[in-house]
């Protein structure tokens, strides 16, 4: 069993609003998405499948965390994105499951592409989320997980933007 058509056309308008946001640099209005406990995560690219009770991390943030970042990234003295990259992600592959007690939970591909002081990234991976009902949007998200689809980040040196 699969989402309805409804459903899963509200949950991609979702996904793909929320990568406006980012695209657009509206990262806190991209915060407000997650729920109070939401999680944002983003595993190593070494041990993609690992856990952060056991598994080092590139991002492992709390909602609190996550504002706190939005707002560094957000300021002048953030010289890593200072001025800010231009972003253009892409996301398909929306895969939705059947809703369980009360989260829904979706995965999708994404890439995104970076360009900054005369120079092209390309970040591929892909997304797993949890989401709940509710929240400007219809959804809010009660997990993000970005994974990215990399062997490293030698090619980019760095991760300074959100997935």
């Amino acid at each position: 069993m699969t989402a309805r058509p409804f459903e899963r056309a509200r949950i991609e308008d979702f996904l793909y609003r929320e990568a406006a946001l980012l695209d657009s640099w509206k990262l806190m209005e991209w915060v407000e998405l997650f729920t109070e406990d939401g999680e944002y995560l983003v595993p190593s690219t070494d041990i993609p499948d690992g856990s952060p009770a056991d598994t080092l991390f590139l991002i492992y943030d709390d909602h609190h965390r996550l504002a706190e970042r939005a707002k560094r990234l957000l300021k002048k003295t953030a010289h890593a994105e200072f001025p800010h990259s231009r972003l253009r992600r892409i996301v398909g592959n929306v895969l939705v499951d059947p809703p369980d007690n009360e989260s829904i939970r979706v995965t999708c591909s994404f890439v995104v592409f970076r360009s900054r002081l005369q120079r092209a990234d390309i970040y591929p991976g892909h997304s797993m989320y949890d989401l709940v009902a509710g929240g400007p949007l219809g959804f809010r998200i009660r997990r993000k997980r970005a994974v990215l689809d990399s062997d490293d980040l030698r090619e980019q040196g760095k991760l300074s933007i959100i997935l």
